[in-house]
């Protein structure tokens, strides 16, 4: 070792200058890699996308087998969680049910249809992918490119003339943050109202409700004294309540309630016959008795 003209460098000779921030031109490139990466295979399945294709509320897109196998293995619990989360971002609490994604309907070109196929807008009859910015209408699921939906007037799908409002149309991977941001609000909002991304009603948890859980309406004094008038008519009510004729119903409901008037008065004749065998206290003074129930007693001077 020495006196050889050699040297040992140090790490001030060695590392020069910082690691470079990317040019604007080599994060461009890596989000085109990523957009045709994403355009042309499945998030789910890393097979290529072939219809029918669905996406969920941040715009991912799928093969609906693909969803279809995932959501039964989650039905079967044969996937672990471990795995959910090794997949990726794309199982984030967005896939649940087929409620959850939108067929979305693209537009084939002219030519024979091959794996290879373009998807195109129709109205521009732009190529769709990566180098043009697409949407797609919810619940519809039609496709077109940006453009069209900001220079034409009106929220009615030019395919389908289905009504839908400027908060349902989704962009097909987005890459800015601020389009990321409404999205996320938009699935936040939909799931406040109890709706999922396809519009349609989120299925519900199933458990039972408790028993002290009461969903009825406050009832005021007059309802509960009405409410209790009319179970008082009840009995009276219930043979005729299977007559459909009005008149009918009526003159049967009178006849029942005059039956029931008279068997009251039969019970209140009936109880003061019993009583009537009986004697009470104040009878007893002996001035309305005979020789039979005044009984007998001795005479004082009789007394010894």
């Amino acid at each position: 070792m020495g006196n050889d003209g050699g040297s040992i460098p140090t790490r001030r000779e060695l590392v020069k200058e910082g690691a470079k921030d990317l040019t604007t031109t080599q994060v461009k490139e890596i989000q085109t890699e990523q957009q045709e990466h994403y355009w042309t295979t499945c998030a789910l399945s890393y097979e290529p996308l072939s219809q029918p294709v669905v996406s969920d509320g941040l715009g991912t897109l799928y093969n609906k087998a693909a969803v279809l196998d995932h959501l039964l293995s989650i039905a079967q619990e044969e996937t672990s969680k471990d795995t959910l989360e090794a997949k990726g971002e794309a199982f984030k609490d967005r896939l649940r049910s087929l409620k959850d994604v939108v067929e979305v309907k693209f537009e084939t070109g002219n030519g024979p249809t091959t794996a290879s196929t373009k998807w195109v807008c129709p109205i521009t009859n732009k190529v769709l992918g990566p180098g043009t910015k697409a949407i797609y209408i919810v619940p519809c699921g039609h496709a077109f490119a940006e453009s069209v939906v900001k220079e034409v007037q009106g929220e009615t799908c030019l395919q389908c003339d289905q009504p839908y409002t400027q908060n349902n149309v989704i962009s097909i991977l987005p890459i800015s943050q601020v389009e990321k941001d409404r999205l996320v609000q938009r699935l936040c909002e939909l799931k406040a109202s109890g709706l999922t991304h396809s519009l349609k009603k989120a299925s519900s948890s199933g458990k039972k409700r408790k028993i002290g859980d009461s969903t009825e309406p406050y009832i005021t004094a007059d309802e509960s004294a009405r409410k209790n008038r009319k179970s008082e008519r009840a009995p009276a009510m219930t043979k005729s309540q299977g007559i459909k004729n009005a008149g009918t119903a009526s003159l049967t409901a009178k006849v029942l309630a005059e039956q029931e008037d008279r068997k009251a008065k039969r019970k209140m004749v009936a109880n003061d016959n019993v009583k009537s065998l009986f004697s009470t206290k104040d009878a007893m003074d002996g001035r309305n008795m005979d020789f039979m129930t005044r009984g007998f007693s001795i005479p004082a001077n009789m007394k010894r």
